[in-house]
C-alpha cells in the first residue's frame, strides 16, 4: 500500500507494493474477509517477514486501545467552519491582542478555518510543487509567460490566473522571479489594492494592524531585510499602485514573523509559505490548547481539549521537544517576546528531558550524567552533517556509537537520546532493517508519551510512523495499536478529512483485517506474507528528508 511508506518520511513514493489479488484472495478463500477494506484505494504492501516477538504490557494497551471505540466527539464545531461564531478578540494581559473562546469547545472542534490573504511556492519548490494547489508532480505545465510558475494541468492554471497575472508580467519584465518573501509581498500589495485590506467578512485584523517588529530586527537579519526591500522595488512595475518604503517594509516585517508554512497536499513537507491575518491572532503557549493544521489550502485552529467560554486560545510556535530555555530564546528571536507561559516560567519536565536512567532503583551519577549529554551533543551535530550529505550509513554509524553509549545511562525522556532513537528509526527504515527500525521507533515514542500533550500532533505522527514501522516488520499486533492510538489523536488535530486521517484510516483498516487473520492461523498469515514477497521485486524506500515539518509556525 502507498500510504505505508510514504509516511516513512516526508517525500511520498511508494516503497514497494503487491499486487491485490496476490494476498487478498487468499484471505477471501479463508474466510477471513469478504471484500478488501482497502482494495479500491491501493495495493497490499510488501513487507518483510519476521516473526512477531513477545510484547511488553505497555504495549498490550495500545493493542486493546485498537479494539475499543475511538474518542471522537461530533458536532457542529467539529466540520470546518470559516465564521468566527467560536472567537472573539480581546487584549490578553502582557501579550497584547489575543483570542478567546465565545462558545464552549472540545477535543477536535474546529473554532475557525481560514484561506490565506497570499500564498507562494518556497524557491526550493518552484519546480515541483504546483503553484495553484501546492500538489507535488513529477510533470508540471510551465506558464508559457513567465517560464517560472508551474501547473498540474490547466485547470490549475485558470484557477490561478487571477492571482498570477500581475505577477506573471512582472517576472516578464523583471527577467527573473524574486525570492519567495518579495513575490509573497508582491501578491499581498496586489491584492490589497484591489480589495482592500480586509478581504473577507470574517476578517478580524486589517493587515496595517499586524505587527512587524521593524525595530527588533538584529543587524545581521536587518542587512537581508534591505536586501529584500531593494530587490522589491526593483521588481514592482511602474504600471501598479507606488507603495512607500515603510509601507513596503511593513509587510515584509509582517511576513517575517506572522508568516506560516503551506506544506503540501499529503501535509507531510512544507513547500510554500502564506499570510492567514486571523491566525496572527493567536498567541503563543507551550503547552496550548489548540493546534493548527493546513487542510485542503485552508488552516483550521482546532481544540486539543474543552476550552471554556472566556479562556485564550493558543497554539506553540516552537517544538516542547526543547528545553525551557532553548525555547525561549528560539521564541525571542523569532517572534521577538519573552515567553511567560507555567511550562517555561516552571521549567516544567525539563528534568526529565535532561535526566539520567535509573539502574536498580539508583540514579547514575550526574557527572556521568553529564559527561554522556555533551557527547551526545556532539554526536547529533555530526549525525547531521552526515544526513544533510545524504551518506546514511554513517548516519547510523554514528547513532549506534552514540546510542551504545546512552545506553543504561540517559534515561529513556533524555531529549538527546529521543533524537537519535528518531533518526535511527527513519533511516533504518529507509535501508530496509525494519526490525531494528522498528525497536528504535517503539522507545522513541515510549518516551514522547512521557513529555507530549496526549492530543499532540507530533505524538499522533511519530506514532503513525511507528506502527507503520512495525507492520513492515512484521509485527501486526504491536502495528495495529500503534495505528489506532495514531488514528486517534489525528482524529482530534487533522480532522476526519484530513488526507492524513483519511489514509490512515485506511491503514487501520488494513492492520485490523490482517490481526484477524493472523489470531486465526499465525502460520498461514506469515506464509501469505512471504508469497507476497516473493512476487515482486524490492524497492528502495523514500529517502528521508533533512527536516521535517515540526510545526507550520515558519522559521527564519
Amino acid at each position: 500500500m502507498q500510504m505505508f511508506d510514504s509516511y516513512m518520511s516526508a517525500e511520498s513514493p511508494p516503497a514497494f507494493t503487491v499486487a491485490c489479488n496476490t494476498f487478498c484472495s487468499p484471505l477471501k478463500a479463508l474466510g477471513s474477509i469478504e471484500t478488501h477494506p482497502v482494495c479500491s484505494r491501493a495495493s497490499t504492501p510488501r513487507t518483510p517477514v519476521n516473526p512477531l516477538h513477545g510484547t511488553a504490557e505497555a504495549w498490550a494497551i495500545l493493542v486493546r486501545a485498537g479494539e475499543a471505540q475511538l474518542p471522537y466527539r461530533s458536532s457542529s464545531a467539529s466540520e470546518k467552519t470559516e465564521d468566527m461564531e467560536f472567537v472573539e478578540v480581546f487584549d490578553s494581559p502582557g501579550k497584547g491582542r489575543g483570542l478567546r473562546a465565545i462558545k464552549e469547545v472540545w477535543a477536535g472542534d474546529v473554532l475557525f478555518a481560514e484561506p490565506p490573504f497570499a500564498s507562494v511556492v518556497f524557491d526550493s519548490h518552484a519546480s515541483s510543487i504546483c503553484h495553484s494547489c501546492f500538489r507535488r508532480q513529477e510533470k508540471l505545465q510551465r506558464c508559457g509567460q513567465c517560464r517560472f510558475a508551474q501547473y498540474c494541468d490547466r485547470t490549475c492554471q485558470r484557477a490561478a490566473w487571477e492571482e498570477h497575472k500581475q505577477e506573471c508580467a512582472a517576472i516578464k519584465s523583471y527577467g527573473k522571479a524574486p525570492n519567495e518573501n518579495v513575490r509573497l509581498a508582491a501578491r499581498i500589495l496586489w491584492r490589497q489594492d484591489k480589495e482592500g485590506s480586509v478581504v473577507l467578512d470574517t476578517q478580524l485584523t486589517t493587515l496595517e494592524e499586524l505587527e512587524d517588529h521593524l525595530y527588533d530586527i538584529s543587524e545581521d537579519d536587518l542587512k537581508d531585510f534591505k536586501v529584500d526591500i531593494h530587490n522589491f522595488l526593483d521588481f514592482w512595475p511602474r504600471s501598479s499602485k507606488p507603495h512607500t518604503v515603510d509601507s513596503v517594509s511593513h509587510i515584509l516585517g509582517v511576513i517575517n514573523c506572522n508568516g506560516f508554512m503551506v506544506s503540501d497536499q499529503r501535509g507531510l513537507q512544507a513547500v510554500g509559505v502564506g499570510l492567514f491575518p486571523n491566525l496572527c491572532l493567536v498567541n503563543h503557549d507551550c503547552w496550548p490548547n489548540c493546534t493548527v493544521i493546513l487542510n485542503n489550502g485552508k488552516i483550521e485552529l482546532r481544540a486539543l481539549g474543552k476550552i471554556s467560554p472566556g479562556e485564550e486560545v493558543t497554539v506553540s510556535y516552537v517544538d516542547y521537544l526543547n528545553l525551557s530555555e532553548d525555547r525561549r530564546r528560539l521564541l525571542k528571536q523569532q517572534y521577538f517576546f519573552d515567553c511567560t507561559c507555567e511550562h517555561c516560567t516552571n521549567k516544567t519536565n525539563d528534568d526529565l528531558k535532561m535526566a539520567g536512567a535509573l539502574l536498580e532503583g539508583e540514579k547514575v551519577p550526574e557527572e556521568t550524567v553529564k559527561e554522556v549529554t555533551e557527547y551526545s551533543r556532539t554526536m547529533l551535530e555530526k549525525m547531521e552533517k552526515a544526513r544533510i550529505e545524504a551518506n546514511y550509513n554513517e548516519v547510523v554509524k554514528i547513532c549506534r556509537e552514540c546510542v551504545e553509549k546512552q545506553e543504561n545511562v540517559l534515561a529513556d525522556t533524555h531529549i538527546y537520546q529521543l533524537r537519535m532513537w528518531s533518526t535511527l528509526s527513519e533511516v533504518l527504515s529507509y535501508l530496509q532493517f525494519f526490525e531494528d527500525a522498528a525497536t528504535y521507533a517503539r522507545k522513541m515514542v515510549e518516551g514522547y508519551l512521557k513529555l507530549y500533550h496526549p492530543n499532540n500532533a507530533q505524538l499522533g505522527m511519530a506514532t503513525m510512523r511507528a506502527g507503520v514501522t512495525h507492520w513492515q516488520a512484521g509485527f501486526i499486533e504491536i502495528a495495529h495499536g500503534m495505528i489506532c492510538k495514531a488514528y486517534a489523536i489525528l482524529m482530534i488535530t487533522h480532522g476526519p478529512t484530513h488526507p492524513i486521517t483519511k489514509d490512515l484510516e485506511a491503514m487501520r483498516m488494513q492492520t485490523e483485517m490482517e490481526l484477524r487473520m493472523f489470531k486465526q492461523n499465525e502460520y498461514i498469515y506469515h506464509s501469505m506474507r512471504e508469497a507476497a514477497l516473493k512476487n515482486q521485486p524490492m524497492r528502495m524506500m523514500a529517502e528521508p528528508v533533512t527536516e521535517s515539518i515540526k510545526n507550520l509556525f515558519r522559521r527564519k
